[in-house]
């Protein structure tokens, strides 16, 4: 589904995407770790079109995206979730989610909407109440269901567990396993290691803006370099 070649990406004459090579497959769910400053939320932010690309390509079912406006990817089913939740404080939940929905007809919307109640029945609970005043955790569920009503084809999550408890880290990751047992495409950024591998199908590790490992969860949760530097084990 989303093949990236040699991308490369700059803030200025800094590289911060140095020639990325990855592949998601359809169904899949691959997570992508690293520390902070690697290049995590870059690469998400390139693949959704925010931060422009410097070389390379982007593949989308076989169509070049490389330059595409975000707003034609979110046509094409590529939508983010993006780092630091990035609700609309002002506006109540439901308009928040109406608004991921802004591209597709009402009565599909309303559908979906239903859909997303149902996931997260915090947010049928608040749905009057302004975002702003939401937890962390229930802004976050917020975020995933905002764009989930755009009925993604590819779905961009980029550290959705950031700045959470550990009993909500555990909540969010286990929303994160229901959406691929649905069958949605997840790409995943997530600097708690641990629990991005233990749901992803493969995964990359991301230094300094390069690919160096890449495999299965399994495989990168059992390799002695990913367990030191980032499992702390």
């Amino acid at each position: 589904m989303l093949e990236v070649r040699g991308l490369t990406s700059h803030y200025g004459r800094i590289p911060a995407l140095k020639g990325i090579d990855v592949d998601v497959r359809e169904g899949e769910l691959v997570a992508l770790v690293g520390a902070n400053g690697a290049g995590k939320t870059t690469l998400l932010r390139t693949l959704s079109g925010v931060q422009p690309a410097t070389g390379g390509h982007v593949r989308f079912d076989g169509a070049d995206v490389t330059h595409a406006a975000p707003d034609r990817r979110v046509g094409l089913g590529i939508v983010q979730v993006p780092e630091g939740r990035q609700v609309f404080a002002p506006l109540t939940v439901e308009d928040n989610l109406r608004l991921g929905a802004y591209r597709r007809g009402g009565k599909a919307a309303a559908a979906t909407l239903e859909r997303i109640y149902a996931m997260f029945p915090r947010l049928r609970e608040r749905r009057a109440s302004l975002a702003g005043t939401l937890s962390g955790g229930e802004q976050q569920m917020l975020a995933m269901g905002r764009a989930v009503m755009a009925q993604p084809r590819l779905l961009l999550l980029d550290e959705p567990s950031m700045g959470l408890a550990p009993l909500l880290v555990q909540e969010v990751f286990a929303y994160v396993r229901r959406l691929k047992e649905e069958g949605r495409t997840i790409f995943l950024v997530d600097q708690n290691a641990r629990a991005a591998l233990s749901v992803a199908d493969r995964a990359y590790v991301l230094e300094t803006g390069q690919v160096v490992l890449a495999g299965t969860g399994a495989e990168l949760a059992a390799n002695p370099q990913v367990q030191q530097a980032y499992l702390g084990l």
